[in-house]
C-alpha cells in the first residue's frame, strides 16, 4: 500500500488543496509464500476507484486516521480517493467555493492523470458518512451514470428539509424523482445506518423511497451502533465486500501480515 498527502492547487476553488490518495501494491514477494507471485511495483491495469467523503468537521485525513481503510484498499486491490469537504455538503455553496464542481469535474480529473486509476464509470464508486452520505447520494443520483456503486454510513440525507436547497438540484429526493421522471438507470445503492444513532429514522425513510422508486438498495440496520468511527470502519469494509466488480483485480485478494 502507499498513501500520498497531495497538495494541489484547484482550479475550481482557486486556492490550495489537500488530497489523500491511497494506491493498493500490485504483487507480493515469493518469500511471503502467497500466490508465488514475483513483487514488483509494475502496473499492468488501472485500478478501480472509491471515491470516500468525510462527515462533518473532518478532513481529508480522518478516514485514515480513524478507520483501516488503507488496510482494506490493499485487500481488495481498489484505490481509495478522500478530498477535505470543510463542512460545504460537497456542494456549491453561496458564498463561492464550488465543491460539486470541485468533486465532480476537477478531482476525477486530476486522480485519473496522476495516478494508476480508471476513469471508467464501472470501476468508480462513491461513498461517505454522514455529511459524506449525503455527498455520496448527491453526487450519485446527480450523475448515476459516472459510478459503479452508491453507499451512505449514517447519512445526513434530509439536510435540504432545513436549507434553502430542497426541491432543487441538492436535494436528494428531488434528484430521485428526477430519475425516475427521465428513466435513468440509478446505480445500486448501499444504505446503512446504527439503531442507536440520531439520524436512524432519516436513514430508513430515505431506504423506503428508494424502495418505492425501485432503486437497487441493499439496507444494512445495525443494534447498538451510533454516530460513530467504529460503525463506519465496519461499514466501509463491507461496502467493499458488497461492491459490484469487473476490473481485472475483482477476484483478488490478499491478506495483510
Amino acid at each position: 500500500m502507499a498513501r500520498f498527502e497531495c497538495k494541489v492547487i484547484s482550479y475550481v476553488l482557486n486556492r490550495t488543496v489537500e488530497i489523500t490518495v491511497v494506491i493498493p501494491t500490485v504483487t507480493i514477494p515469493d518469500s511471503m509464500g502467497f500466490e508465488g507471485v514475483k513483487a514488483t511495483h509494475v502496473i499492468k491495469e488501472k485500478y478501480p476507484v472509491l471515491y470516500l467523503l468525510h462527515g462533518m468537521g473532518n478532513n481529508h485525513g480522518d478516514w485514515c486516521s480513524y478507520s483501516n481503510v488503507e488496510m482494506f484498499a490493499e485487500e481488495h486491490y481498489i484505490a481509495v480517493v478522500m478530498i477535505s469537504g470543510e463542512n460545504k455538503f460537497y456542494r456549491n455553496v453561496p458564498e463561492g467555493d464550488e465543491f460539486f464542481r470541485f468533486l465532480e469535474e476537477e478531482v476525477p480529473e486530476f486522480i485519473t492523470n496522476m495516478f494508476p486509476v480508471s476513469d471508467k464509470a464501472e470501476h468508480t464508486y462513491i461513498a461517505g458518512l454522514s455529511m459524506g452520505g449525503y455527498g455520496a447520494l448527491l453526487h450519485g443520483l446527480s450523475r448515476p451514470e459516472k459510478f459503479a456503486a452508491i453507499g451512505a454510513f449514517s447519512g445526513a440525507i434530509n439536510v435540504a428539509d432545513n436549507l434553502e436547497i430542497k426541491n432543487s438540484q441538492y436535494d436528494c429526493e428531488y434528484l430521485l424523482k428526477q430519475i425516475k421522471l427521465k428513466k435513468k438507470e440509478l446505480p445500486p445503492i448501499y444504505l446503512a445506518c446504527g439503531t442507536e444513532d440520531i439520524l436512524y429514522q432519516m436513514n430508513v425513510d430515505f431506504k423506503d423511497l428508494l424502495l418505492a422508486n425501485e432503486a437497487k438498495v441493499t439496507w444494512v440496520s445495525v443494534p447498538g451502533y451510533g454516530h460513530e468511527w467504529r460503525f463506519w470502519n465496519l461499514q466501509a469494509e463491507e461496502f467493499l465486500k458488497w461492491i459490484p466488480r469487473s476490473d481485472g483485480y475483482a477476484n483478488r485478494k490478499v491478506r495483510i501480515v
